[in-house]
């Protein structure tokens, strides 16, 4: 870890700015006023290419669909003429090493027939709407942390910190980036056996980010003090089907923890679930993620210190259109000890490296985490998990797309893998499924217990 540590990649203005600033700094409305110029993007990450020009500079995204598509199609992939660049296998990968992490180290250790990187060219695909970058503009000078970063105040839709001087500020930015505003999906979930052998577990989510509404301002944030609303139920296969969660997130999680609820299709009641948080295991997981493993990082972040240890280059799954695809059967991802790695890109983006080590007077049975946050996006796109001893037990890794109908950038597939079982956990499965649905409808009583005791007993 040290030794890929050492590689960042800030030049010195950037790593004075980011980095030698004291917590209390606040950003100025000149800075602010540089978002979508000359040196940064308007998500705040560096605009210009790396030194070999192996990342190219940002030019904005993608910024229209791409010929034939209709809304609610698989979305087609924009690059699918693209070649691959190079492979890096276990036969290879200490020459990549400083671009990789330990965690992906690793699973070249434990795999080394099934896993391996197929490196693409770098795109920089990562765009949002215009409200989004105009509202980052102006969250950068009167964010704020509250509650010793277990909330936060002065911001509304988009990122609230664009130029992150602390690990909390960072991770509040992957807490609330922008995903849409209403999301209606319906996606599969396998945790195969050793062999490859899984059941399918179909799960149905909807979200509505009510941080990220059009309109919305810091002042009614704060008097409501609820950043999203969450509904998930299974429907397959029919032994768990009925089974169904209900999650109101707060902006400010001491004020107001987080409020959940489940419907338990076994005894046919709705009962609050203050457990839902934290290492409680995941729904239908098979115990191999936790709560707050889902979308890389969920929820409050009081239980571990949080330390932004730089930027690197590093490959990490992008533009993957292919694995998206709906040309594809599960069978053809699924595949035992990793998911099919012929049909995941890679490519060399520069991320965030943040480090969350577990407070000495709090639990968690994950003792540190390591997450690579995409700078173009404030997506966690990889991160690696150490149990309390300080060994990597689990890597985990998000498969991101622009979903250019919104746009956002956000994951399709996200992999979870348990080293010492030698099995992982494959979240978002969409590829025979109906696409997500960015402009569904929420009634005023949709995400309350009594709607989840009515979608329970269909």
């Amino acid at each position: 870890m040290a030794k890929i540590m050492n590689k960042w990649l800030l030049a010195t203005a950037v790593a004075s700015t980011f980095l030698g600033a004291t917590a209390d700094a606040k950003v100025t409305a000149e800075k602010a006023a540089q978002l979508g110029g000359d040196t940064y993007t308007p998500m705040g990450a560096i605009k210009a290419g790396n030194a070999d020009g192996s990342i190219p500079a940002w030019n904005g995204g993608i910024t229209s669909v791409p010929q034939g598509y209709t809304k609610g199609d698989h979305h087609p992939d924009p690059f699918a003429g693209d070649q691959v660049l190079f492979t890096i296998d276990a036969q290879n990968y200490t020459q990549y090493q400083d671009n990789l992490s330990p965690g992906q180290i690793a699973l070249f250790k434990a795999y080394p027939e099934q896993y391996k990187m197929k490196v693409y060219p770098t795109r920089r695909t990562a765009s949002y709407p215009q409200y989004v970058y105009d509202a980052i503009k102006r969250n950068a000078p009167t964010a704020t942390l509250v509650d010793g970063g277990n909330g936060i105040k002065g911001a509304a839709i988009g990122t609230p910190f664009p130029f992150p001087e602390t690990g909390l500020e960072l991770i509040w930015n992957h807490l609330t980036r922008y995903r849409g505003v209403t999301v209606q999906r319906e996606a599969g979930q396998a945790s195969p056996q050793a062999d490859g052998d899984y059941t399918l577990v179909k799960i149905k989510d909807e979200l509505d980010q009510i941080y990220n509404r059009p309109g919305m301002t810091p002042e009614k944030l704060e008097d409501g003090n609820v950043l999203f609303l969450f509904r998930q139920y299974v429907t397959a296969p029919a032994r768990l089907a009925g089974t169904a969660l209900l999650v109101h997130e707060t902006m400010d999680q001491v004020k107001e923890p987080r409020k959940a609820w489940i419907y338990n299709a076994g005894r046919r009641r709705v009962q609050r679930a203050p457990n839902v948080a934290y290492d409680a295991p995941g729904t239908a997981s098979d115990g191999l993620r936790t709560t707050d493993d889902f979308d890389m990082y969920n929820g409050a972040p009081d239980r571990y210190n949080w330390t932004i240890k730089g930027k690197k280059e590093m490959f990490i799954p992008y533009n993957t259109y292919q694995l998206h695809s709906d040309e594809l059967s599960y069978d053809d991802i699924i595949r035992p000890g990793v998911i099919n790695q012929d049909l995941v890109r890679y490519e060399k983006h520069r991320v965030w490296v943040l480090e969350a080590a577990l407070k000495e007077d709090t639990r968690h049975q994950y003792g540190k985490r390591v997450f690579y946050i995409d700078e173009d996006s404030w997506q966690v796109s990889a991160s690696d998990i150490y149990n309390e001893a300080g060994d990597l037990w689990r890597v985990a890794m998000a498969h991101a797309i622009n979903y250019y109908e919104v746009p956002a950038l956000w994951s399709t597939l996200e992999t979870y893998y348990d080293l010492p079982s030698g099995r992982y956990l494959a979240i978002g499965l969409d590829n025979q499924e109906d696409m997500y649905d960015f402009d569904t409808q929420f009634r005023g009583n949709h995400f309350t217990p009594s709607a989840l005791r009515r979608l329970g007993r269909r």
